[in-house]
């Protein structure tokens, strides 16, 4: 548990160790989260990460995408389709 003490403008500084943990560095944003009662404070970036994560969830499986090799194949695959403009020499 932190504490942080709140300025005149609103303006708290975050400790350290909560910085660490949420992989914040300067000029990052941060996001406030209210749920119930409780805000919850998290670095905006890993939480973007996150939701693409979670929206892309069981896509591979759709696609029957199981490791590195599969996603190679389905690139060359499509840049087959779409023409030579696309093609990858080290693929």
């Amino acid at each position: 548990m932190e504490l942080a003490k709140v300025t005149s403008k609103g303006q708290i500084t975050i400790p350290i160790a909560i910085r660490n943990a949420l992989g914040i560095r300067e000029g990052d944003k941060i996001l406030f989260m209210e749920e119930g009662n409780r805000v919850i404070l998290t670095n905006a970036s890993t939480n973007a990460l996150l939701k693409a994560q979670e929206a892309f969830q069981g896509v591979a499986e759709e696609f029957g995408i199981k490791n590195e090799e599969d996603v190679i194949k389905l690139v060359k695959e499509i840049r087959a389709e779409r023409g030579e403009k696309y093609k990858c020499e080290s693929c």
